[in-house]
């Protein structure tokens, strides 16, 4: 982890209640990163000694400590206003960069002035892909194919599988509509002209609108398939099922409304209103039966 009075990178990690694997991440990021880096890691008044245990481990990065936790978007703005990187890497504390991910992500940048952000491979513990790391945005039509099963009956089909791009291959450099907040390097002008994060969202969904915000400004996002990282995926959030599920899909309505809800109909938007929330009821139920099931399963 170089330490630098001028960054090219800073980390931005907002962690809560995972010491272990928080440690992990900025190991991954002191030991396989090589351009000058800054660390910021924001704690949401976790209970496991986390902040603590960067303090020591990791003097050289800031620690910033909240007395509540404030949420992914709340906190990571917070973060970003104690960095100074010409880019701004967003880290999931249960992400692990490999080596020279960080390096490559920023060549990339440097390389495309017409980039505002760009997103590694990200690999789940099991080899696969994490399909967050390269998206379409959840438009209505996008969403209902989603919701009602047929992206996964028709995974390769470009018009049931738009959110998840299974119909394009994983090894190949592509635009994108937006990667992910797990791990997702953003130019900071480009930050600085629209704004970071969107406070009304607690949790999810802030990437995605976050990305909209910089393509309709005229910046492209890229997926870089030769920068890799892997992802736990989910550490936090499965601390508290049913409170994560509200915010899912509560997130869901929350860009609904912000993006497409003023070019449809009211009845549409009383159907999405309607979807989303009986979906929420039925994983909230399943939730109470198996409470491992994934937040955004």
């Amino acid at each position: 982890m170089a330490s630098s009075p001028r960054p090219v990178v800073s980390a931005l990690v907002v962690s809560y209640n995972v010491r272990s694997l928080l440690l992990e991440c900025l190991e991954a990021l002191r030991s396989g990163v090589e351009v000058p880096l800054e660390v910021v890691v924001v704690d949401n008044a976790s209970e496991d000694g986390s902040a603590e245990a960067v303090a020591e481990a990791y003097p050289e990065a800031k620690v910033i400590r909240q007395d509540r936790n404030l949420g992914y978007g709340r906190a990571n703005n917070a973060a970003l206003e104690a960095s100074s990187g010409r880019f701004v890497l967003l880290v999931n504390p249960d992400l692990k960069v490999e080596p020279g991910c960080v390096d490559r992500l920023a060549d990339f940048l440097l390389t495309r002035p017409d980039a505002a952000g760009v997103s590694p491979r990200i690999r789940r513990p099991d080899g696969s892909l994490d399909l967050a790391a390269r998206r379409g945005f959840p438009t209505p039509s996008a969403s209902f194919y989603r919701l009602v099963g047929l992206s996964r009956l028709f995974p390769h089909s470009s018009r049931f599988n738009r959110y998840n791009m299974g119909y394009r291959r994983e090894d190949e450099i592509q635009e994108i509509d937006s990667g992910t907040g797990a791990c997702l390097l953003l130019r900071r002008s480009a930050l600085e002209r629209i704004g970071f994060f969107d406070p009304d969202f607690f949790m999810y969904g802030e990437d995605l609108d976050l990305c909209l915000r910089l393509r309709d400004e005229g910046w492209k996002i890229f997926y870089l398939p030769s920068a890799e990282a892997v992802h736990a995926k989910g550490a936090s959030s499965r601390q508290a099922t049913l409170k994560n599920l509200y915010h899912f899909h509560s997130s869901m309505w929350i860009f609904h409304v912000k993006h497409y809800a003023a070019e449809r109909s009211a009845f549409a938007t009383g159907l999405v209103w309607l979807s989303i929330w009986l979906r929420f009821g039925v994983l909230a139920l399943r939730s109470r039966l198996d409470p491992r099931l994934p937040v955004s399963a």
